[in-house]
């Protein structure tokens, strides 16, 4: 668990930094990409996917 995270928090800021400076190419994709593996195998997967389907549902019901 503490590896997971610590690889989470990691991608994550390589994809931040890479969004901020606007090198999106296929490394980007890469990191973004494995930092949703990542992310998914904590413990704010649920809580990404309770927000993910309260939205769709608000936008549903506009």
């Amino acid at each position: 668990m503490a590896i997971t995270v610590s690889l989470v928090a990691l991608f994550g800021l390589v994809l931040f930094f890479l969004l901020r400076s606007k090198t999106l190419g296929y490394g980007a994709a890469f990191i973004a990409v494995v930092f949703g593996f990542y992310l998914a195998s904590t413990g704010a997967a649920q809580p990404v996917n309770d927000l993910t389907t309260a939205v769709v549902n608000a936008i549903g019901d506009l």
